[in-house]
């Protein structure tokens, strides 16, 4: 598949899980396209179009180590998305990275993200968790939250404060995910 085709493909109309799922296998066979999909989802988010960033979303889901090469470039530019239906599935790859650098450890994400990298994580992922977002943005912060704070260390604290003030008028998600991070922030 070429750039071209790819940008065809995502530019298409709204894709179908099933579309989703085979873009996704033949991004497998072209790796080297995986920042095209980046860039087709800076794109798209302007025009409130989400397909990109779906297709994005799941492909990191199931190979992690595609976004490396221009991870840092990604979250430098997340605090530009405006989009919800971009946001989430962003958010969402946010939290896959800061478990791979924070929990699991692997070794290629804590050598390519750069401290200045995850400086610009924390602040836009306080912005999808506090400002007026979605729910699965929030929680996906949420998490990502969890996981920085492990290095800074003033994190926990703030997110413990926001969390117990906002977890009783909170969506069933929300309140689910607030209070098992409650109970890790309480026992840490």
């Amino acid at each position: 598949m070429t750039q071209e085709q790819l940008r065809q493909q995502l530019n298409s109309g709204r894709l179908s899980k099933g579309r989703v799922t085979y873009l996704v296998k033949v991004l497998f066979w072209h790796p080297e396209l995986t920042e095209t999909i980046w860039l087709e989802v800076l794109k798209q988010d302007k025009n409130n179009e989400f397909n990109a960033s779906w297709v994005f979303d799941h492909l990191i889901r199931k190979r992690q180590t595609l976004i490396l090469p221009f991870v840092n470039p990604f979250i430098g530019n997340l605090k530009n998305l405006k989009s919800e239906s971009c946001i989430r599935p962003m958010a969402h790859t946010c939290q896959l990275l800061t478990e791979a650098y924070f929990e699991t450890k692997k070794p290629e994400f804590v050598k390519a993200i750069t401290d200045q990298s995850l400086e610009e994580l924390v602040n836009v992922c306080f912005e999808w968790f506090i400002g007026n977002h979605k729910v699965a943005a929030k929680v996906f912060a949420m998490t990502s939250l969890y996981h920085l704070g492990k290095r800074f260390d003033w994190i926990h604290p703030e997110l413990r404060l926001i969390l117990e003030d906002t977890i009783a008028t909170g969506t069933a998600g929300y309140q689910s995910r607030g209070k098992k991070l409650l109970g890790k922030l309480k026992g840490a």
